[in-house]
Order: structure tokens, then C-alpha cells, then sequence
């Protein structure tokens, strides 16, 4: 199947979302609903093309002299395709939870930039070359900075500011250089095994600028010192920040670092010219860093959001590691960690529904009264952490397998080290949630349950479960990576 497909029914569901509007809301997001699970079936669809040895792929739109903008499907991106178009659809039923529950303006306007967003993340997950990619990358940017300044207060402003100002910068005046560079260097932007930039003729100096300028220029994926766009977009609804952190946005940075590094550079290429080697201490600074700062954040979408640049940063080490098990992780990971970060942002969500809090200090003993939600919140770290039974555990012992591949031992002992903060600053949320006693009840009293709506608990358990699933079941996850052309 065609892989312009896959922009059909987010775009082709906004002229229904603006005509129902906030009249026949049940209409409107009835039809988003709809629109995502064809989405879901076209991705499912290509997969099984793929599976059977296919190459789905568009036409080409040409543009200027060699410039053109294709889609393809290789597995990488019909991975990630299949996340987010599944994703989309369960954050569409928490949204309706949430948004309704907490009395949210411009609903409409909400679930069409989301809708824009979505059809932005399938042009990147199979785009065919660094110009298709480029063009949707700088789509997502736009289309969700809306979505960040959401509330429309002074906060979420400033936040939008810092937001389009970080990502667009690094877009412009790096991303967009390098992919100038390689253009100049290799004769084509095109994603091939093995890499263009293998034969260019580029000396490791040259290899190794830039490489740095994709990977700072793709501030999506988090890297210190250009993540401060990240926890200043947690000014946003939950459901957005569920959008930044698991479906769009971040996942496309790293998602998109992952692909330069195997289809551009060739992991082959990245190894031998030792491009990477003066990045790992940056991307372990940040693992650290901020797994640190997680653990002094008192407001829980700040600690999961410096947890999310932490969990990133493994990701883009993977990459960096250059070896087939590391970067295999690393695509696994963006899947274990979407759905566990993805069940936290929906349980701080559903906290702040029933019980109006925010704060970590706050949430002794709440438990009792949301069971199921702080259930599956433990679900979700044990994922982030890595600990059995959540799927999180296998993409961070191939990370770990892919530096030992290599050669080194720090990098290991750099993922051991946030394996433990990650433990210090997640688990004691559940387990005051659990074990202290709720001070908002009288001693005596009988807690009556206070779970969020339907909607939201619905979406909550399914992706805890689906955590659960993974680290069950992780074989088709793990098939589609090993049909990738490394060379």
C-alpha cells in the first residue's frame, strides 16, 4: 500500500472536526476516533507488506534540481508509524475524558492542530530523504506549538515562546545546514543502507561536525543544552503533554536521529571515523543531569518531563554506539518508553481530574481512592525504570549489550547509574500513594474510590497493559527490527 496513504485520514477528518465543532462534540471526536483507527488498519496494512518482502513507497514530487519529496516504507519508520497511529487513537479517547472533565477551552482548535500533528509524524516516519523529513519535522513544530499555548495565560506564552523559539532555531541553523552539507558531500539526500555519507570522501573532523550538527539540530530529541523547550511545554493540558512526550513530537527527534545515523551516516561510517566519540560524554552528562533533576521536582509533569529528556538521551547513546544491537535498542526503546511514559502522563492527568493535585507531596495515601490509576502508574515506571514484568527491561539490556558490543564498559555503568535515580524518583511516588495514610481523610474513615471518567481510566489501563504485553511478548517488535538493511 502506498504510504501517502497514511495522510489521508488525519487530514481528510478536520473539515468533520471543525463542522461539528463544540456543538455535537460527540460527533466530532466520534469522527477523529474513526479517522484513527483507518489510519491505524492503512499503517497495519503496509506492515504486512513489508512483512512479505514488499517495498511500499509514493511517487515523487520534485521539486528543485535534485530535490524532491518521496515516502517510503522501510521497517524503521513502519514502526514508528504504527505507535503513534495507535497511540493517536488512545490519547484521542483520554482527551475526551480530560478535556471534557477539566473544563478545557478550544477543544476544536485542540483536536485539529492534533490532527495536523499526526498526519506531520507520518510524513517523517516514512519519509524517503533528509528534505521529506526536514519539511516534517518543521510541520510538527507548527502545527503543535497551538497545543503548547493552549491555556492561552501569560505562562503559557512564555512557554510557547521558549518552545517555537528552541526548535525552530535549532532547525534553521543547524538541522537544515548539515542536511545543505550532506547534500554538497554525498550528491543525494536520500536514506540508503549503509549510509551516503560512507563513500563522500569526508575526513573525521568533517564526519564529526556534523554529526553534531544533526543531532543538536534535532533539539526534538532532547539534548542538553537545547531541551529547556521540554519541561516549559508542561504548561500544556496532559493530553498534549502525553502528545510531546510518547506520540509526536520527541519521539520523531530521536526517531530522526536514529535514521540519520544508520540511512545518512551508516553505522559502519559513524564507527570508524570515531564522529561520536566527543558526543557520548554529552549525552551521558544528560542522562545524568537531568535524571537528577527529576528527583527534585515536586510537581509530577516537571519530574516525568526531566525524566523524559533522561530517557531520551538513552536513545540518542544508542545511536551514537553505533553498533546493530545498541541502535536496535534504541528503536525498541522509543516503544517501551512511549507506552510507560505515556500511562504516567495519563495518571497525572487523571490525578489532577479527580483530586485537583499536582504536587508529589500531595498525593499520600491517594490510592485508596484511585486504586486502579496508581496501579497502572506503578506499571508505567517499572517500564521507565526497567524492571520485570514491563517491556522497558529489553531495549535497556540491548542499549547495555551494544556498548559491552563495542567495547566499553562506561556506558553501561552510565545507564546503571540512571537505573537507580530512575528508581528514586519514580517508585516512591506509588509507594506513598500506597502505603501512607491519606491526610484528607479523617482516621477511621473509609476512602470511597475517586478514579477519573471513563474515558481516561480506559486509555490508563490499556497501555499499562500494553507495557505489561511487551515484556511478554516482544518478538513481532523485535522481527520488524531485524528485517532493517544495516549495510
Amino acid at each position: 500500500m502506498n504510504p501517502l496513504w497514511t495522510l489521508v485520514p488525519p487530514l481528510a477528518v478536520i473539515p468533520f472536526i471543525l463542522f461539528f465543532g463544540e456543538k455535537r462534540k460527540n460527533l466530532r471526536e466520534g469522527s477523529i476516533i474513526i479517522a484513527g483507527l483507518v489510519l491505524l488498519l492503512i499503517n497495519n496494512q503496509i506492515y504486512n507488506d513489508l512483512m512479505k518482502g514488499g517495498t511500499p513507497q509514493s511517487g515523487e514530487f520534485a521539486l528543485l534540481a535534485n530535490f524532491s519529496l518521496k515516502l517510503s516504507a522501510e521497517p524503521m519508520g513502519v514502526l514508528f508509524a504504527l505507535l503513534a497511529s495507535f497511540l493517536w487513537v488512545v490519547t484521542t479517547v483520554y482527551s475526551i475524558g480530560y478535556m471534557r472533565g477539566h473544563h478545557e477551552i478550544n477543544q476544536t482548535r485542540f483536536y485539529t492542530c492534533f490532527a495536523i500533528a499526526l498526519a506531520s509524524v507520518m510524513a517523517a516516519a516514512y519519509a524517503d530523504n533528509l528534505l521529506t523529513l526536514f519539511v516534517a519535522y518543521e510541520l510538527i513544530t507548527l502545527s503543535t506549538f497551538p497545543l503548547v499555548t493552549h491555556a492561552g495565560g501569560e505562562a503559557a506564552r512564555r512557554a510557547g515562546r521558549i518552545y517555537l523559539g528552541i526548535l525552530m532555531c535549532t532547525s534553521i541553523g543547524l538541522f537544515l545546514p548539515a542536511i545543505i552539507w550532506t547534500s554538497t558531500a554525498a550528491g543525494t539526500l536520500d536514506f540508503v543502507p549503509g549510509g551516503v555519507l560512507a563513500t563522500a570522501g569526508l575526513n573525521k573532523t568533517a564526519m564529526a561536525v556534523l554529526l553534531a550538527l544533526f543531532v543538536f539540530g534535532i533539539a526534538k530529541a532532547g539534548l542538553m543544552p537545547f531541551h529547556r523547550w521540554l519541561p516549559a511545554a508542561m504548561v500544556a493540558p496532559t493530553p498534549v503533554s502525553a502528545l510531546l512526550h510518547a506520540v509526536a513530537v520527541v519521539k520523531t527527534g530521536v526517531f530522526s536521529v536514529l535514521k540519520i545515523v544508520t540511512y545518512t551516516f551508516g553505522i559502519d561510517t559513524v564507527t570508524s571515523s570515531g564522529a561520536a566519540q566527543w558526543l557520548l560524554p554529552i549525552v551521558a552528562f544528560t542522562v545524568i543531569a537531568s535524571s537528577i533533576v527529576a528527583f527534585t521536582k515536586d510537581n509530577l509533569k516537571a519530574r516525568l518531563a526531566y525524566s523524559t529528556i533522561s530517557q531520551l538521551a538513552y536513545i540518542i547513546m544508542a545511536a551514537l554506539l553505533a553498533s546493530v544491537m545498541a541502535v536496535s535498542g534504541g528503536l525498541l526503546h522509543i516503544v517501551m518508553h512511549a507506552f510507560g511514559k505515556i500511562t504516567l502522563f495519563f495518571c497525572a492527568g487523571a490525578i489532577l481530574v479527580a483530586l485537583h493535585k499536582s504536587e508529589i507531596s500531595k498525593l499520600d495515601g491517594i490510592g485508596k481512592r484511585m486504586p486502579i490509576t496508581m496501579g497502572a502508574f506503578f506499571i508505567g515506571a517499572l517500564s521507565i525504570i526497567g524492571l520485570p514484568p514491563a517491556g522497558g527491561v529489553w531495549s535497556k539490556l540491548l542499549i547495555a549489550g551494544g556498548s559491552l558490543d563495542t567495547g566499553t564498559i562506561i556506558w553501561v555503568l552510565v545507564l546503571m547509574l540512571s537505573t537507580l535515580l530512575n528508581i528514586a524518583y519514580l517508585l516512591p511516588i506509588a509507594l506513598r500513594a500506597f502505603l501512607r495514610p491519606d491526610p484528607d481523610l479523617v482516621p477511621g474513615e473509609r476512602a470511597t474510590l475517586q478514579e477519573a471518567p471513563f474515558a481516561c481510566l480506559w486509555a490508563i489501563v490499556l497501555t499499562a497493559t500494553t507495557c505489561v504485553l511487551l515484556f511478554i511478548y516482544p518478538q513481532p517488535l523485535t522481527e520488524l527490527i531485524g528485517l532493517i538493511q544495516w549495510r
